[in-house]
């Protein structure tokens, strides 16, 4: 269990907050870029801040309070111009930074908006996510995470917005025995109640449920290590105690501070999920879904990246509990807006997660007295084009040999597709496509 104290230490992130100074060290994706191609001129609220993210109509984009600094009208019903976002009431002009630079209904000679100033963030644009930072200058730079820059793939973005803390989202991937009852027995139970386990299981032995539920039998013990780059953790089995052979299963990696990336090696079917706090009892949650191919398999190439929604509920406001990342969510926003650590009790399944507390307030200390966390990147020279935050064989360098082997996630055209958030995302058919494409190619070198 945790304090109160510690409890507030980890899940608040307001400004002043020892977390929320922790979270402003490291740029944040806020929305996806194609998002603003619908509507140039988005309200968000981010950290527990409400602001205005636009684009103007020279392409560049800007991230600033959400208020004129005249009479506190909405920028999100602003204007956008070639230089920044005019405001609705009077046409104050806002640059991408926050900037007045231009009151047009003053005096011509005014220099008034010259001593106007509002908040400003900078942003940038990668992967089709736009990216913001909002901590003390200098900004560190961008770090290019292997599923947005990777070449020869196909990419789209699931995301929702939760009602709970982001930690009770992220720590779901410091707890790699969830599986066998989230994604297994409740899955099988949702199926029965709809009548569809053998429509949905039938004739698929790569089917997740019946291998989530396997993955519990012969438990020896859970473990977990801090890596360069965040932490990884994993389940030991022994075949004394049931389990097929004496093996380790090694679970999905954590890139600190909130993504966790599923995939590796030769896997089609790559995901960062990423826990973007909006304040303390909500969390924009975004799957970024990547979709690797050999180099022998050309992937169309992609104008925009879209975005897709992951549902939470039906039209009768019951949960969906029918693919995996819904029923993820439920066991996060049932444990109520920011749950009370203090009343837990930790088993040997949690391991993982006390080391990843035990992370995240090293990391908080350091910048308390004053120096920069984990992953924080600042020297060009020495920045990679991508960098692997999980496992990954570094023979195949920025590349891959993406296979169909494994699990349901690289069997998406063998009608496995149903079973994950990706299959709500426009590009399910040309995914479904690709993987077909990979399987042949991979039966002809054969």
């Amino acid at each position: 269990m945790l304090s109160v104290e510690a409890n507030e230490r980890l899940t608040r992130v307001g400004k002043g907050t020892p977390m929320g100074e922790l979270m402003r060290r490291y740029w944040v994706p806020i929305r996806p870029f194609a998002m603003l191609l619908e509507d140039p001129v988005l309200k968000v609220r981010i950290l527990g801040e409400d602001l205005v993210l636009f684009r103007t109509l020279k392409g560049e984009l800007g991230l600033i309070g959400d208020r004129c600094p005249h009479r506190n009208a909405g920028l999100e019903y602003g204007i956008p111009n070639e230089d920044g976002l005019r405001c609705p009431y009077h046409g104050w002009m806002m640059d991408p930074t926050g900037q007045c630079i231009d009151t047009p209904l003053e005096s011509k000679d005014s220099t008034f908006k010259d001593k106007i100033k509002i908040t400003g963030y900078p942003v940038q644009e990668m992967g089709g996510l736009v990216w913001a930072y909002m901590g003390p200058a200098p900004a560190p730079l961008l770090a290019p995470w292997d599923l947005f820059v990777f070449p020869n793939a196909m990419r789209q973005i699931g995301i929702c917005e939760i009602p709970c803390n982001w930690l009770q989202c992220h720590e779901n991937t410091g707890d790699p025995a969830h599986s066998v009852y989230v994604h297994g027995e409740l899955f099988k139970y949702s199926l029965e109640k709809m009548g569809r386990v053998e429509e949905r299981q039938a004739d698929k032995p790569q089917h997740t449920i019946m291998n989530r539920i396997k993955s519990g039998v012969g438990i020896k013990s859970i473990w977990a290590r801090p890596t360069k780059y965040g932490m990884e953790k994993g389940i030991d089995y022994s075949r004394e105690l049931g389990a097929d052979k004496d093996h380790t299963a090694r679970h999905s990696t954590v890139v600190f501070p909130f993504f966790t990336q599923t995939g590796g090696p030769h896997q089609v079917r790559q995901e960062f999920q990423i826990r973007v706090p909006i304040d303390d009892e909500h969390t924009y949650h975004i799957a970024y879904g990547c979709y690797l191919s050999p180099q022998a398999v050309e992937v169309p190439k992609q104008e925009i990246i879209p975005y897709y929604v992951t549902p939470a509920l039906d039209a009768n406001g019951r949960p969906i509990l029918d693919y995996v990342i819904a029923q993820d969510a439920i066991a996060w926003w049932s444990q109520g807006a920011i749950t009370n650590r203090n009343t837990e009790k930790l088993g040997r399944t949690d391991v993982p997660i006390i080391l990843m507390r035990r992370q995240f307030e090293q990391q908080m200390r350091i910048v308390e007295d004053g120096g920069d966390p984990m992953n924080t990147f600042r020297d060009p020279a020495a920045m990679p084009e991508l960098i692997h935050g999980g496992s990954w064989e570094e023979r195949l360098g920025k590349g891959q040999e993406a296979t169909t082997a494994g699990n349901f996630r690289n069997n998406y055209h063998k009608g496995l597709w149903l079973d994950d958030g990706d299959r709500y995302g426009s590009t399910i058919s040309q995914i479904n496509d690709l993987m077909r494409r990979i399987e042949e190619h991979m039966t002809s070198k054969a």
